[in-house]
């Protein structure tokens, strides 16, 4: 078994929890930091059948059977080694290689791979330190950045030139390519990163097995990463995590940000459970080696759509690993600012304010989903329910999808049943009230195009009124219905502006002086606006 290609059956540990593994046999109750249970092996009354998630392996107390995922599919089963493989790789929902032995070659191959990593990683930390990376070093320093901390990390610099090319001179180009540190170009192998601040990137066993390069003169993009290696995958590995490892253990949960420097200053700054992808995209692969070491996450990421969209992401990815002992939050850093900035302005008790008060996943999801449909319309709420059901259907544990969905179902009783005003803050102006020929207009528009209706939510929810039930047919294609909603969107923002202009010309004769630019600014506003219609109209 030892002189078999390991890397399948260490993807498959990474995959499959063995809390997961084991609990379909074994009904399984968490007591302190290890799973209890009755031991399949023998008989007891007593649970003595202990399962750590975090390492990996099961002990009985009683009878003395020990061991992994495969070992216990193999006693379980009555299985042979290789069709224990087989049964984990189908429930990991993975094909199953060729089986063959590690060639002497390939094992030779892996350790020419580390070698190299690691010299390269001693030349760019020298680099870093000489005339050629002082500007490299000031803008490390300047990002608040310690050398203590920049030797934990082994932060270096790679030179503009071809320095790695030339200094493996003498390993085959091959090996020096399989690595990605060089790639082959017209005129010979050439140096990947150049003039690049350069991160090492570590594996679980703290060996470097890749590099990411960050720019330093804003230019775009701003990191690249060395491409997938037989060593490396990018889909697979968490920047952060050997280091974080021990950490997350102790405090009962991991944070995610979304890049290196804001992990490493999280870790450096308190939060030393704070790991990040390499890049904002999160994987199923690395939710699934999160929650082996537990399944306690905050994600935390910047307030912006990009932001909000990768939380949205990672709501997606993390709902089939929920289990009834998750715990999994949504924190926001907003203002335009990220954890490292916070941390540097603010200091680590604002960054804790944050992470303590993340939102709960099922709070999140919610609002998630009420802002991205009109929940006051039929149609709306049809495709919001359609929406939750798909997350929910997500989650594998059959209680806890249960739980999701009775406590959606209150929530849609309880708030959908009744046109709610947005929060939106785009105008602080009590809007006139529509008549009733133009909400019936509208009523038939949202009933018949309810995608008009979410591109314009936040607009009709400022009307403050309600669009339950039906209207009669108003022969409106789709292009004249949107027409309407545009017409009527900027008719209501010229009456806003009007009253707003009432209100300033009293304060202009009152004295205010201020008040006259401001009247002459929303004059131009109005007369734009009103141009804007004029053309709409005669489309």
């Amino acid at each position: 078994m030892a002189g078999y290609d390991r890397n399948f059956t260490d993807e498959l540990r990474t995959r499959l929890s063995i809390v997961d593994v084991v609990g379909r046999r074994v009904p399984l109750v968490k007591k302190g930091q290890n799973y209890w249970g009755c031991c399949p092996f023998h008989n007891e009354k007593t649970p003595s059948f202990s399962v750590n998630e975090e390492k990996g392996f099961y002990h009985c107390f009683g009878c003395g059977e020990h061991g992994d995922i495969i070992s216990f599919t193999m006693k379980s089963n009555n299985m042979d080694f290789v069709d224990a493989l087989k049964e984990l790789a189908n429930q990991a929902g993975i094909k199953m290689p060729e089986y063959k032995p590690k060639s002497a070659e390939q094992v030779a191959r892996e350790e020419n791979y580390f070698q190299i990593t690691e010299q390269a990683t001693q030349i760019y930390q020298k680099k870093l330190f000489e005339s050629d990376g002082q500007s490299a070093l000031e803008y490390i320093r300047g990002r608040g950045f310690s050398d203590e901390m920049i030797k934990k990390y082994r932060i270096g610099y790679a030179p503009k030139n071809n320095f790695i090319a030339n200094k493996f001179v003498n390993i085959k180009q091959e090996t020096l390519l399989s690595t990605g540190l060089c790639r082959r170009g017209d005129y010979g192998i050439y140096d990947f990163f150049r003039d690049k601040l350069m991160f090492p990137i570590f594996n679980v066993h703290g060996q470097v097995v890749a590099f990411s390069g960050r720019s330093m003169d804003g230019s775009e993009p701003k990191y690249i990463n060395t491409s997938d290696t037989e060593m490396f995958h990018k889909r697979k590995t968490i920047f952060g995590l050997n280091f974080a490892r021990d950490a997350i253990h102790r405090s009962n949960r991991s944070i995610v940000v979304e890049g290196q420097i804001d992990a490493i200053q999280m870790q450096s700054n308190g939060f030393p459970e704070t790991v990040a992808p390499l890049g904002t995209a999160l994987t199923e692969d690395h939710i699934a080696i999160l929650c082996k070491s537990n399944r306690n996450i905050i994600f935390c990421f910047d307030g912006d759509n990009a932001g909000q969209k990768a939380a949205g992401r990672a709501c997606d990815i993390v709902m089939p690993f929920l289990r009834d002992n998750s715990d999994v939050r949504f924190a926001f850093v907003t203002g335009g600012k990220d954890p490292d900035e916070i941390l540097k302005k603010s200091g680590a008790d604002a960054m804790r304010k944050i992470i303590d008060n993340a939102t709960p996943l099922v709070d999140f999801l919610w609002k998630l989903t009420n802002e991205s449909f009109l929940v006051s319309t039929p149609g709306g709420r049809a495709q919001a329910e359609k929406f939750l059901k798909q997350k929910t259907d997500k989650i594998t544990d059959v209680s806890l999808r249960a739980e999701y969905e009775q406590e959606y179902n209150s929530r849609k009783f309880n708030s959908w049943h009744k046109w709610k005003k947005s929060d939106s803050k785009q105008t602080n102006i009590e809007l006139p009230q529509i008549d009733t020929i133009t909400k019936n207009t509208l009523i038939f528009i949202i009933n018949k195009y309810p995608e008009l209706a979410e591109r314009y939510a936040e607009f009709l929810a400022t009307l403050n009124v309600g669009f339950d039930g039906d209207a009669s047919d108003m022969n409106l294609d789709e292009k004249s219905a949107e027409k309407y909603i545009v017409s009527l969107k900027i008719q209501k923002y010229l009456e806003s502006l009007n009253i707003k202009k009432k209100e300033l010309f009293s304060a202009f004769i009152s004295g205010d002086e201020k008040a006259g630019d401001e009247i002459k600014n929303i004059d131009a506003e109005i007369q734009k606006y009103t141009d804007k219609l004029d053309t709409i109209t005669m489309l």
